[in-house]
């Protein structure tokens, strides 16, 4: 009996899972293989310079490096004694910031900088980590991202509240409970991360993850309300803060001082800031934007009616951006949460941000650039000072109205 092939067998009509792998005669396995230890590559090779940048760093009084080693030393000997810092005009952060502060004294066989600075790394590597899991271009902006800030980022805190936040919003999706309660132990060490449950879907999930952040946040209140003393001296000098330098309201009011406005720069309350003439009004102004801010996050949360697969990413990324530029205050290190949760955002390729996500990077390439390469023509209000903040905090608004604009559109337009 003769057997007759109408055409070729099924098998030459099943497509090759890359096809430009495999005619390259490499393995999908293989290839991502490849990328990560390039990603790998790339991250030991950035963060070895960054590390050297720290290492040549001026020690003491003045440089980068100097707030880890005189600043969050005083607080780490402050907070052993049971004590919050009490009367300490640069103390404005929540209690659970004395976890991050504290921690350093795990490690007793290096000093305190040598600790802190190797947390931050293993913060870092944690992140990279988590993002190379959810997807790539993620953790490439990541990775290429933070060496902008130069070496900054080693010698502040935010690196380790990132983590948290990234973790949080990473595990939403699978670990609603346990999302919930990183969200409260960031908010409860930096306000901010709170915000990565703004995006939660509604139903059992949003109840999970704000149900497990409120627990967490009453319980390290608690626990630091009994264990320590001033618990809530912080808040009274975060409200006596005025308008930092760097701040959309600092440049407006550096550009005024050009055009004859009789007010100076002062060092106080751990930074640089404006007074004179109108400075409270331009500080209630910015609080009464910052509230407006939160006033359309709540109303998109309550107007989006479509829930596109990377919502809960892009609300956090957007809310953050949004409440950054009307805060009297942007140093540097905001940056830092910002590129994390841009990274968080290009891990989905459903994402609204990523253009939002891109500008990212220059405006941390000009941050670097205003604190620390510039930062005397900053203070002083030269031009190339006034026209280096110019440039990136309309980089931030630009990118917190574009970042507003592709969130409301895909979400709550009809």
């Amino acid at each position: 009996m003769t057997t007759h092939r109408i055409g070729p067998p099924l098998s030459s009509f099943v497509p090759s899972p890359v096809p430009g792998i495999a005619l390259l005669g490499t393995s999908p396995s293989r290839f991502r293989r490849r990328r990560a230890a390039a990603l790998a590559a790339v991250w030991v090779a950035t963060r070895v310079g960054m590390l050297g940048l720290l290492l040549f760093d001026e020690v003491g009084d003045s440089g980068v490096a100097g707030e880890v080693h005189i600043l969050y030393r005083r607080w780490y000997e402050q907070l052993l004694q049971g004590g919050f810092p009490l009367d300490d005009a640069t103390w404005q952060h929540p209690p659970g910031a004395a976890l991050v502060f504290l921690a350093p004294g795990a490690l007793p066989f290096l000093t305190y900088f040598q600790a802190f600075v190797a947390l931050t790394l293993a913060a870092d590597a944690v992140i990279t980590l988590a993002l190379s899991r959810a997807g790539l271009p993620g953790a490439w902006l990541w990775v290429c991202g933070l060496p902008l800030l130069l070496h900054l980022p080693y010698a502040r805190y935010d690196v380790q509240v990132t983590a948290v936040a990234v973790l949080a919003l990473l595990a939403v999706r699978r670990r609603p409970h346990i999302a919930g309660g990183l969200a409260g132990l960031g908010a409860m060490i930096k306000v901010w991360p709170l915000l990565t449950v703004l995006g939660t879907p509604p139903g059992r999930t949003t109840r999970a993850v704000w149900l497990s952040a409120a627990a967490c946040m009453t319980a390290l209140l608690a626990v630091f309300a009994f264990g320590f003393s001033h618990t809530a001296d912080f808040l009274r000098q975060q409200g006596a803060r005025g308008i930092q330098i760097e701040s959309l309201g600092g440049t407006a009011l550096q550009f005024a001082r050009k055009a004859g406005w009789p007010g100076t720069v002062r060092y106080q309350y751990g930074d640089f800031e404006l007074v004179g003439p109108y400075v409270s009004g331009i500080a209630r102004l910015s609080l009464l934007l910052s509230v407006a801010a939160v006033c359309w996050l709540l109303l998109w949360r309550a107007r989006s009616w479509r829930r596109p697969p990377a919502t809960l990413f892009d609300a956090a990324f957007a809310a953050v951006l949004l409440l950054t530029v009307t805060s009297r205050v942007i140093s540097p290190q905001y940056l830092v949460g910002l590129l994390g949760l841009a990274a968080v955002c290009l891990t989905s390729r459903h994402t609204t941000q990523r253009p939002v996500a891109l500008l990212m990077l220059p405006a941390a390439a000009a941050s670097a650039l205003a604190h620390p390469v510039l930062y005397d023509d900053v203070v002083a209000g030269t031009p190339s000072g006034l026209l280096l903040m110019a440039v990136r905090n309309g980089l931030l608004l630009v990118a917190a109205l574009l970042s507003c604009r592709r969130l409301w559109a895909a979400t709550a337009a009809r």
